[in-house]
């Protein structure tokens, strides 16, 4: 294995670690912001769950990112590209984390791979069925979300409305919070670490390292999920701002409610092979507790400047991407 291709594998654990740290509000927020867990208790929960992983779900997730995002027979990726790819999704990541807001990290890889792929060889070797499949689930992730949210809030509420004593209902729940973050951490552990493990296997291809057909080895495997869960232990408290108060208010009800909901979304969207976003399906959740309420408890305006965010994801990191593969080639 040439030194090239172990750097380029150190920065796409590089980017899983600041996939942690700038993802860790998804996993703590509504736990830390209803006061069930104090932050460094909450990261070191959410932590073992995201590492907890790999034993409950297969890489799917991790098959589609290394081969139906950009054509792999096309002869496209390289170390440089790799290397391209991740300088644009780790950029994006730290611009958004300085800002505070919740960005996704799965769309930024997405975009950074596509815009360096594209930036080497053109639009031609972009694959339109991966894309559209995630380009829906940009979409129907947060609304799932937040259906979710508001139904499960809903059903709460009518199985307890006898319950006259609303601190002793959320005191109760308080407890159930714990099992529903861990639910949550296990699927953004699943969903999120194997989208590092996919860069890493289609680098482990373009090198001659591995067969073209070939699964996620067993250590990049344990070394993904190892790296996110470090990243989450460091935490993001800018983000966990955003995410657990400044969205709307949370009791622990609503936090149960949605880290189900979005845990839910996780586990089937894992399963099923598709990379989603745990920050939009977790911020749809939010959206959809606090709609219960009343419209107006839901601060609109914060949720308007996430949305721009997510927006700006994608051809964020293709922006940063393309230039940086546009450099590497002219070094090279």
């Amino acid at each position: 294995m040439s030194a090239g291709v172990i750097f380029v594998i150190v920065l796409a654990l590089a980017f899983d670690f600041t996939n942690g740290f700038h993802d860790s509000a998804n996993s703590i927020a509504t736990v830390v912001a209803t006061r069930v867990l104090r932050p460094q208790y909450a990261v070191m929960w959410a932590a073992f769950f995201n590492f907890a992983a790999f034993l409950v779900f297969g890489t799917k997730v991790a098959t589609t990112i290394a081969k139906d995002v950009v054509d792999p027979s096309a002869g496209v990726i390289t170390v440089g590209v790799v290397f391209a790819g991740l300088v644009g999704a780790i950029g994006w990541n730290l611009i958004t984390f300085y800002l505070g807001l919740p960005s996704s990290s799965s769309h930024a890889l997405v975009g950074g791979v596509v815009g360096a792929a594209v930036a080497r060889s053109g639009l031609h070797v972009v694959e339109a069925d991966g894309m559209r499949k995630i380009g829906v689930f940009i979409v129907l992730s947060p609304l799932i979300g937040l259906a979710l949210g508001l139904i499960l809030t809903v059903m709460i509420m009518w199985v307890f409305h006898r319950s006259r004593r609303v601190d002793r209902l959320n005191r109760n729940f308080r407890r159930g919070q714990l099992v529903s973050a861990a639910a949550f951490s296990l699927g953004h552990g699943a969903n999120d670490a194997q989208k590092t493990m996919g860069i890493i296997l289609v680098l482990l291809i373009a090198s001659g390292q591995v067969a073209p057909h070939a699964g996620v080895p067993l250590w990049v495997v344990l070394a993904a999920h190892t790296a996110i869960g470090l990243g989450t232990l460091s935490g993001g408290w800018r983000i966990v701002k955003t995410m657990g108060s400044k969205i709307t208010r949370l009791q622990p009800v609503g936090g149960v409610a949605a880290e189900s909901a979005a845990a839910t979304t996780l586990f089937f969207t894992s399963s099923a092979g598709i990379p989603v976003s745990t920050t939009h399906t977790i911020t749809g959740a939010i959206i959809g507790v606090g709609a219960t309420r009343r419209l107006s408890a839901v601060r609109w305006g914060i949720a308007g400047e996430v949305v721009t965010a997510w927006v700006l994801t994608i051809p964020g990191a293709f922006a940063i991407a393309y230039l940086t593969s546009l450099a590497v080639r002219a070094v090279a």
